[in-house]
This record gives C-alpha cells, sequence and structure tokens, in this order.
C-alpha cells in the first residue's frame, strides 16, 4: 500500500493572525514595562576621579546648584611641629556622615563595600574627621580609620544622610587614600544615592533592583520569540 506523502502544516489565515496578536501584545507590555523600570531608576551613580588634596571634593547628589557633602585638608603649623588631616562634612545641619562610634573627637568611618547604610548606622552630626596626622621632626602620629596607620586605605566608603523636600535619603561616596608628607591624600572616584526617601543603601552599590528586572524582561523576550516559533511549527497545539 502506498503511503501518502506527508503536507507541512498550514497556518489557517485566522490563525495566523491570532499569533501575531499575540506577538504583538507581548512586545507591547515588555516595551512597557521596560520603559517603566528604566523611569524608576532607583540609585543614581556619578564616576568621577578628583584628588581632594589641592581644592577638596564636593558632593552634588541634587541639581540645585550646590554640594551636599565636601571633603576637606586641613593643616597647621608650629615650632616644632604640627598636623593635617582631611575632614568630611555636609552643607546644611542635617547632613551627616557615619561615624566610628567610638573615638573623641569623632572620625568619620571607612566602610567597606557591602555595608549597609541607612537608619541604623551611627551617623556624625554635619560633619567627621577622616584622619588627622600629627608630626614633630621626623616622628609621625596617625590617627582615624581613613589614616590606616599610615598605610592609606583603597575603595572604602563614606557613609551619607541627607535631605531633598524634608526626606531622608541616603548615600555614599568612595575614596582612595594615599599617604603624603604631612597628612592625608584622599582621591574621590564616585559617589551614589538612593532616590527613594528612608531606603538604605548598600555602599558600592551602583545600581538598583531594576538592572536584574530588565535582565528577567530580556529573558522573557526571548523566551516569547521561541514560543511563538513553536506555535508557528505546530499549530495543532493551539486548537
Amino acid at each position: 500500500m502506498k503511503r501518502l506523502a506527508r503536507v507541512p502544516s498550514q497556518l489557517s489565515e485566522s490563525l495566523n493572525q491570532r499569533v501575531h496578536a499575540y506577538a504583538l501584545a507581548a512586545s507591547a507590555a515588555g516595551v512597557g514595562v521596560l520603559t517603566l523600570a528604566q523611569a524608576e531608576a532607583k540609585i543614581i551613580y556619578t564616576p568621577t576621579h578628583v584628588d581632594c588634596s589641592i581644592n577638596g571634593c564636593p558632593i552634588a547628589f541634587t541639581n540645585d546648584g550646590f554640594w551636599n557633602f565636601r571633603v576637606t585638608i586641613f593643616f597647621s603649623d608650629s615650632t616644632g611641629g604640627g598636623g593635617a588631616g582631611a575632614f568630611a562634612g555636609g552643607r546644611l545641619s542635617y547632613s551627616e556622615v557615619v561615624g566610628t562610634g567610638t573615638d573623641f573627637p569623632y572620625y568619620a568611618a571607612a566602610l567597606r563595600a557591602g555595608v549597609r547604610v541607612g537608619a541604623q548606622a551611627r551617623f556624625l552630626h554635619q560633619y567627621g574627621l577622616m584622619n588627622v596626622t600629627a608630626f614633630s621632626g621626623t616622628h609621625r602620629s596617625f590617627r582615624g580609620q581613613w589614616a590606616n596607620g599610615g598605610r592609606g586605605v583603597k575603595n572604602r566608603y563614606l557613609g551619607l544622610k541627607f535631605q531633598v523636600n524634608g526626606k531622608i535619603h541616603y548615600g555614599w561616596g568612595r575614596f582612595n587614600v594615599n599617604m603624603s608628607k604631612y597628612g592625608l591624600k584622599p582621591i574621590l572616584t564616585g559617589y551614589a544615592y538612593e532616590t527613594i526617601p528612608n531606603k538604605p543603601i548598600i555602599a558600592g552599590k551602583t545600581h538598583g533592583k531594576d538592572e536584574a528586572t530588565l535582565g528577567r524582561l530580556a529573558q522573557g523576550a526571548s523566551r516569547c520569540s521561541v514560543a511563538r516559533e513553536e506555535i508557528v511549527r505546530q499549530p495543532r497545539s493551539m486548537c
């Protein structure tokens, strides 16, 4: 008995229209969610590279023409000795930095990447010393976590708290610190803040959760494309 030749299945006109309608709907929904995710970016990150020992380092989170925080170098000299160092200060009284919680005068903490900066942190009112270097002849003594006993640090973070329109926001500033002959030489390499009021930020984090969401949406779009191809190849599954 002669076998009948297999004829490729043909999509009916109505079924073909349904497939295209599903694809267009999925595409439109994906674009809409992508646009919404981009509009609701939660962390604003600014990369930079500024030597704070020259004219200080301003950190401006808002676009009002003013800085929110500033790292400033100070130096004093007297007969037989002197001192130098740096402090991080906020422009207004409600701008605060995370402190070590153990030293007096108050020192700013040199946070490691991954530390949570939020309401639970120990903030110093308006400013905190990053380090003080005292010198007398050839003798040097160092105070503060940023000095690290005269060795300096790399990729450490200032934890920051400030207000926008009366609402609290959290941020960080990242620094590499080298030790000069008379004190501290901080290099500001970037800063970021959380745009959602009262939401903590992780030191070193430059993107919000939306990044992962966008990735999942891209994966979903790919899966939709594969599924559409399967539907076209196997039209009976839709009957």
